[in-house]
């Protein structure tokens, strides 16, 4: 303490010493100088970017004015935006656009007859198992069911209680059978979405505005795996909220739960983990993740969208499994789709509490509307009753039974194809697959020209990047009889082809993918990115102009 005390009369004397010529107005203004200096120090350091990254893009903007850099990245550009549309134009067959009402209302017969057209378009055979994820099931059956139970409920929404509250209840039943499958106690809750993106974003909500208001955190951060899905980075751009990316560990592909804890701040509102992440179908250590959480009292998150409802009845099936829901203590929320392998129709997910008190934040109320007090419980005010009515029918339809036997077929499908894969000396499997997910790379030759050889026989396989990757998410449809060893022969096959030169190069439109991985400045990427989300809305004016009128005979 003596030896404090003597280093701060030593220092006070210097300063006096220092600036004992100059007058008390001189003084007060270094004084005031010297704090703005401080703090404009502050903040270069330290802000949502490292300073890293912002020196690497201050120096990609530079670059970007050079003159002649500047036209090459625009002709790149413009070329890129040009393939994405003659793309899109060629995959619709060059059938004409309605750009314009027609003058006369189309008859029911040629509405349904366009319908038919439109939706044979595109070349992968989806309904036989060629494509990986994207459709969960083809049920004829269901489909017909389906079908008349959104068209009697097409007129609901459950904004009105009042008017439908039946609707109101069949979506509480949905929400109460998703939270005991997953083991919630009897405070358990949640909602139905309208997908997995909008389940994360309500639980990040949620946990954003339950850290703000109960826990005093201005700033409020997610700690997450960088194989977390980018919902929860949408959500972050949405609700200003902070991610800190956690790295996985290479050979696993699971997240490093140590690095996630050096992670953990006074202001992180909520960890994350995948159950399993979709780039590599494995699932992150739930229980060591949850044990964080209790440890420094942070909310858990599971995003068991892609693989829920095959987990929920892995019990059932007398299939191992990690422990990952409400079963473990320390997890409170999970998002689960049950337009995947719950097999209901697109737009339906849930995202399901521990608690309500973390639900209550998830609500957006507005008491002080002169239209009346406004609470709504998700992202949108009215939603589509027919969804909810639907996704009821096929829980209805499938029950704790069907359900049990389509995870048993799926994940032993999924067994049987990886066990294929490893035999394979080209290519590894990353990780362990925890659901129906299988991740492949290969030592030998770039992946993607295994990937482009297997479109050319029909199959569509899901791209990774960094490192370089393929998977496959196994659906119902693959269960059935012969396709699982049709893609192991053909992969064989291919494998065989691509060893006669392994050393060349990508070609294709895989080669498009391959180059925007080695493209150092990624805000060009998400240039041509956004390029090709602009070609999903392109149109031509049809040089038919009978057809605007619905007249055409083509």
């Amino acid at each position: 303490m003596e030896k404090i005390q003597e280093y701060i009369r030593n220092a006070r004397v210097f300063i006096n010493t220092l600036f004992e010529e100059n007058d008390a107005f001189e003084i007060a203004l270094i004084s005031v100088g010297t704090v703005l200096l401080l703090f404009g120090i502050k903040s270069i350091l330290f802000q949502e970017e490292s300073l890293k990254t912002r020196l690497k893009n201050l120096a990609f903007c530079l670059a970007r004015k050079i003159p002649a850099l500047s036209m090459k990245i625009d002709f790149e550009k413009k070329k890129a935006a040009r393939d994405f549309q003659e793309s899109m134009i060629r995959l619709h067959e060059g059938r004409p656009y309605m750009t314009h009402l027609p003058k006369k209302g189309w008859s029911s017969k040629k509405i349904m007859q366009e319908i038919e057209i439109n939706l044979k378009m595109g070349h992968y055979k989806w309904d036989e198992g060629f494509v990986s994820g994207c459709v969960y099931n083809f049920d004829k059956n269901l489909i017909s069911l389906l079908t008349e139970v959104y068209g009697a409920a097409s007129y609901t929404n459950p904004l009105h209680p009042d008017i439908f509250p039946g609707v109101c209840k069949m979506e509480a039943e949905v929400v109460r059978m998703c939270a005991n499958l997953f083991h919630g106690g009897s405070e358990s809750c949640g909602t139905m979405t309208s997908g997995g993106t909008e389940s994360i974003m309500m639980a990040c909500k949620a946990y954003r505005d339950y850290a703000v208001e109960e826990r005093g955190i201005k700033r409020p951060e997610m700690v997450m795996p960088n194989t977390a899905h980018p919902a929860f980075d949408k959500a972050a751009a949405y609700f200003k909220m902070k991610i800190i990316h956690v790295p996985v560990d290479p050979e696993t592909t699971r997240v490093d739960v140590k690095a996630m804890e050096k992670s953990i701040t006074k202001n992180t509102c909520m960890l994350v983990g995948s159950v399993p992440n979709f780039p590599y179908g494995t699932i992150d250590p739930i229980e060591e993740i949850a044990a964080l959480g209790r440890k420094y009292k942070v909310p858990v998150h599971v995003d068991s969208c892609l693989g829920g409802f095959l987990t929920a009845f892995m019990d059932e099936a007398k299939l191992p499994h990690p422990p990952f829901d409400f079963a473990v203590p320390g997890v409170t929320s999970i998002s689960a789709d049950t337009h995947k392998y719950g097999f209901a129709p697109k737009g339906s997910s849930v995202v399901l509490y521990s608690e309500k008190k973390y639900l209550h934040h998830q609500y957006s109320v507005f008491p002080d509307w002169p239209g009346g007090v406004y609470g709504s419980p998700t992202v949108n005010g009215s939603r589509a009753g027919g969804i909810i009515a639907a996704c009821w029918a096929t829980l209805m339809y499938f029950g704790l039974e069907g359900y049990v036997n389509a995870a048993k077929k799926i994940l032993k499908t999924t067994k049987y194809i990886t066990e294929g894969l490893r035999k394979m000396d080209e290519i590894f499997v990353f990780g362990e697959p925890g659901t129906s997910v299988i991740a492949i790379g290969s030592d030998d030759f770039h992946i993607y020209r295994l990937s482009e050889g297997l479109s050319k026989r029909g199959w569509n396989l899901n791209p990774l990047q960094f490192p370089c990757g393929i998977h496959l998410c196994v659906t119902l449809m693959h269960t059935a009889k012969g396709v699982a060893d049709k893609f192991l022969q053909d992969v064989r096959e291919e494998i065989a082809i691509v060893m006669k030169s392994p050393k060349d190069e990508v070609c294709g439109k895989m080669a498009i993918y391959g180059m925007a991985q080695s493209i150092p400045d990624r805000s060009v990427v998400g240039d041509f990115t956004r390029f090709f989300l602009d070609s999903m809305y392109i149109t031509k004016e049809p040089e038919d102009k009978s057809y605007v009128n619905g007249q055409s005979k083509k």
